[in-house]
């Protein structure tokens, strides 16, 4: 099949353009603002279905506008109709509007303009087409300052930068690119999200702008608590991975504060609320650590270089229980409540050994009752 994409180098272009990649069976062919007409004319009669994506969003004049949104849609829709009184086919046609094409202002207009040509190419030529009209989205590759303020407040942020906002009780409409790319996909293969004459993404948060600062400026503290945002929370998730892709290219990467002593380090890594901590405990060859049991805190441990020995006995029994531990083969082991237990490096390099525990340590209440094993 092959797909005309308008609007490429854009925002849901690019992000579509990735993700149509991904599909070895769709032919591509890309128009943005450096094609010719003429280009766009040969890719139109080949298309078997068109994203027009393309549009005028901040014009320097607003004349842009009508030319931009109404008019290419217009050249779009001639000669896809003059293509269907030739060859008797009709293409699909997908457009991207705007919650704004309710409006009256000249943005507005332009696009509900747009709408109304593509509904009419549908009526006269049987042609399958699909109208979203998309509230704000966002997610990477938007351009900050410029049309999306979780852009800018997420580019800002990234960089220290101070952020300006006007009112936080404003409510926000707003869509994350993937479920839009997930969308147009579907559409592409006939499972539109249709609602009445238009189509819509399924997935929209309606918060307030004050919410979308508050999370995006708590991102940079969770790497100094090691805290992970509320992934349950689809907003928190993707406005994360919103901002990540924001972050300065020499910035990817933080330190974390190893504990070290004669036995080797035990160092934090992640912590989540109600998922937990993970943290990374090297030990010397010979050294063993633990000896301590847990009312109500579970672990896992997993040995990912060198070997040991796991060993428990449950506090009220001389038993003692050992398991054996392998960077070479990975094996997960549960510390149950009720065992005291100890890890021992039984070779002759560091051993290291992943470490989650159900629950972020508190030091006031430790839940850790030291027992030899």
């Amino acid at each position: 099949m092959k797909v005309l994409v308008t609007g490429a180098g854009g925002f849901i272009g690019k992000n579509l353009v990735s993700q149509l990649n991904l599909d070895k069976e769709l032919i591509l062919m890309l128009y943005d603002m450096e094609n010719s007409q003429e280009e766009l004319e040969r890719f139109l009669d080949s298309a078997d279905f068109v994203f027009h994506l393309a549009g005028v969003n901040r014009p320097k004049d607003e004349a842009e506008f009508s030319s931009g949104n109404k008019g290419l849609t217009e050249q779009l829709v001639e000669f896809l109709t003059d293509k269907h009184a030739r060859t008797g086919v009709a293409t699909p046609m997908m457009i991207s509007s705007s919650t704004q094409a309710a409006l009256d202002n000249p943005y507005g207009v332009s696009k509900r303009d747009a709408e109304t040509i593509v509904f009419e190419y549908a009526r006269q030529t049987g042609a399958e087409v699909f109208v979203y009209r998309f509230p704000n989205v966002y997610g990477k590759w938007c351009r900050p300052n410029y049309n999306s303020a979780i852009a800018t407040f997420c580019y800002n942020t990234a960089r220290d930068l101070p952020i300006t906002v006007n009112s936080r009780d404003a409510i926000m409409h707003i869509v994350y690119i993937d479920d839009v790319v997930r969308e147009l996909a579907n559409a592409l293969h006939g499972q539109a999200n249709r609602v009445g004459d238009y189509c819509e993404v399924p997935v929209t948060y309606h918060t307030t702008l004050g919410r979308i600062v508050d999370i995006i400026e708590s991102f940079p503290q969770m790497r100094k608590d090691l805290l992970l945002p509320d992934f349950s929370d689809g907003l928190s998730k993707t406005l994360y991975s919103t901002y990540l892709s924001y972050l300065p290219e020499d910035q990817f990467s933080y330190p974390l504060k190893m504990n070290v002593d004669h036995r080797g380090s035990f160092t934090e890594f992640v912590k989540s609320g109600d998922r937990g901590q993970v943290s990374i405990n090297i030990s010397r060859p010979g050294i063993v650590k633990g000896n301590h049991w847990h009312h109500t805190k579970t672990e896992k441990f997993l040995v990912v270089k060198g070997q040991g020995d796991v060993s428990f006995r449950r506090i009220d029994s001389d038993r003692v229980i050992t398991y054996h531990v392998s960077g070479e083969s990975l094996e997960v082991v549960d510390i149950p409540t009720g065992y005291t237990h100890n890890i021992k490096n039984t070779g002759e390099e560091d051993m290291v050994t992943v470490m989650w525990a159900n629950e972020l340590l508190d030091p006031n209440h430790p839940d850790t009752y030291f027992l030899e094993v």
